[in-house]
């Protein structure tokens, strides 16, 4: 019956870290989606906005990567705020 405190304690100094190392992640993530990007096309003076983009191999990969890191994010703020 003593286990459950000493894992909560556990979680709770771990969390932090947790979530230092995927904030870090997500904005690498995000930095390198955004390599190509001028400030027109922040404000949609881009080309490419208006016709069909597919994203194909590791800009894929990339992609997905930074929303399961999202995800992993919000699920470990949730978590720090509510133990």
């Amino acid at each position: 019956m003593l286990r459950y405190p000493v894992q909560m304690e556990t979680l709770k100094a771990a969390l932090p870290n947790i979530e230092i190392i995927l904030s870090l992640l997500l904005i690498i993530g995000i930095v390198l989606q955004n390599r190509g990007a001028s400030l027109g096309g922040a404000f949609g003076g881009d080309n490419f906005s208006s016709t069909f983009y597919k994203r194909r191999g590791a800009e894929s990969f990339l992609f997905r990567a930074t929303i399961v890191v999202a995800i992993l994010f919000v699920v470990s703020a949730i978590a720090g705020f509510l133990i």
